[in-house]
């Protein structure tokens, strides 16, 4: 099985950064596409950022110009810098990893359980 853990998360003043950081471990042959969601009480949940295995990078409109997708492939892990950050801002963050297990068993989604992140004054 895979697992995703999710850390770095927590309550930052309006402007200030956060660093959130998304490790995989498990049976995994190689890590396809990473990325980030999240999800704000009462709406659904959005893509912040993803990237893929070269390091082809997308954001969300939103986000974009204040956030900072990158992943180390030696240690599985996708990070997210976040800077001016903004209290819409506030919400769960997902991470979400593409999988292969085998040669047989390929391109398998996997949600880690989040970390909370709140901008409030």
């Amino acid at each position: 099985q895979v697992q995703l853990v999710e850390s770095g998360g927590g309550l930052v003043q309006p402007g200030g950064s956060l660093r959130l950081s998304c490790v995989a471990s498990g049976s995994i042959l190689s890590i396809n596409a990473m990325g980030w969601y999240r999800q704000a009480p009462g709406k659904e949940r959005e893509l912040v950022a993803d990237i893929t295995e070269s390091g082809s990078t997308n954001y969300g409109d939103s986000v974009k110009g204040r956030f900072t997708i990158s992943r180390d492939n030696a240690k599985n892990t996708v990070y997210l810098q976040m800077n001016s950050l903004k209290p819409e801002d506030t919400a769960r963050y997902y991470c979400l990893a593409n999988v292969n297990l085998s040669l047989w068993r390929l391109g398998l989604a996997y949600w880690g359980q989040g970390t909370q992140v709140t901008v409030s004054s």
